[in-house]
Parts: C-alpha cells; structure tokens; sequence
C-alpha cells in the first residue's frame, strides 16, 4: 500500500513542527510522505523550507491531487481560512497524532486535528475539527474542545470543561475544573493569555490574562 501523501498548510515555525510530528508518525512503519508545504506568501512559492517544497494552494492542488492536508498554523481564525480554501480547492484532510503521547481509548477526535508530542489525554474527551494540541499538554476527564480550538505549549485543562469554537489558549496555562453539575465554559474565541490561572467561565470573544485569571483591560 502506497504512503499517504500530506500537504501542510503553512510556512513558519509551527508548519516545520508538524512535518517534524508527521515524520514521527513513520516510525517504526512508514505511514506517510510530506510532499510540499502550502503557503499563500507568493515570495515563498517555489521555495525550500527544511528540503520541502513549497508551493501555492493550486499548484499542490495540481502536483498531487491525491494528497491530504494537514494545518500548520496556530492561530484558530486564521486556519480556520486556510482550511476552508483548501476543502474549497478539493483537498481532503488528515488527523495526525503522535504516536508516543498518553490517552485512553475513549477519546473522540474530529477529522484534522493536530497532536503534538508529550500529551496525555485521559478519558470521556471529545476534540472537535482542526484542533490542534502543542507540546506537553494534559486534558483530563469530559473535555469538549469545539473546532479550531488551539492549545500551546504546555497547557493543563482539568476535568469537566467545555471549550467552543476558535478558542486559543497561551503557553503554560491552567484550566481549573468545573463539576459536571457546573462544567467551565470558554466561549467562542476566547484567548487565555500564557501562564494565565481560570477558575471559572470566560464570555464569547474575552481575553483573559493573570493569576487569577482576569479580563484583560486595554488602555
């Protein structure tokens, strides 16, 4: 059986980390081939990033029609676009999970979905489409996470809360749980500031930072 072709959708840092994760993904078997990086910056088109290819979404469209795209970009809206012009372009897309993290087998995940090394997932969780889980991250028990969500580095999410669409969450940041009776909500797009402690639900579109975790004010 042929490998699995992957385009991934973007060019920076995070884009390299992933190709780094689908390479892991070969061992001990190879599973996949990376045959270009996508990028939509025309100055990067025709570049090599990492002895990768990039090209333009059309272009990868037309070199490897058969190929499976995966995101690599952290920040939620903007995936959010880039994976919409490529299912638009007809690309269809892959879920990529590394293969030396910790989880049970009672896990849901959505079609795209990204993570990364060092994770442990416990039980009763359900990660929507295209979410995209960083280094060294810990998820505990009736986790829902809604499409596009994005942790960073480092992030510890207790049990019992509920995440919507486009939420990011920063570096080193920590979820305290909620109780089935009064899970924690953080709307749709939402951002927790790195290193940021929430004790309790975050409103639609709020951006919390701090210990406790607190609106931030803008001056």
């Amino acid at each position: 059986m042929p490998d699995k072709e992957i385009a991934i959708y973007g060019g920076g840092g995070f884009a390299r980390e992933v190709a780094w994760l689908v390479e892991s993904c070969n061992e001990p078997l190879k599973q996949y081939e990376i045959v270009c990086f996508v990028d939509d910056e025309e100055s990067s088109q025709g570049t090599v990033l990492n002895g990768i290819p990039v090209y333009g979404l059309e272009k990868a469209r037309r070199q490897f029609p058969q190929a499976s795209i995966v995101g690599g970009v952290g920040a939620p809206q903007t995936r959010m676009k880039m994976m919409n012009k490529a299912k638009e372009a007809g690309f269809s897309f892959e879920t990529i999970v590394h293969p030396r993290i910790e989880r049970s087998n009672l896990i849901k995940t959505g079609i795209g979905t990204v993570i990364c090394a060092g994770n442990i997932l416990t039980v009763n969780i359900t990660l929507g489409e295209h979410v995209q889980i960083n280094l060294d991250c810990t998820i505990g028990h009736d986790v829902i996470m809604g499409d596009y969500t994005t942790l960073a580095p480092g992030v510890h999410v207790s049990g019992w809360v509920f995440f919507g669409k486009r939420v990011y969450v920063g570096t080193g940041a920590v979820i305290l749980n909620g109780t089935k009776e009064s899970p924690i909500v953080i709307g749709d797009e939402a951002v927790r500031g790195a290193g940021a402690c929430v004790t309790k639900s975050v409103p639609i579109g709020v951006t919390v930072v701090g210990i406790p975790a607190k609106p931030l004010v803008r001056g």
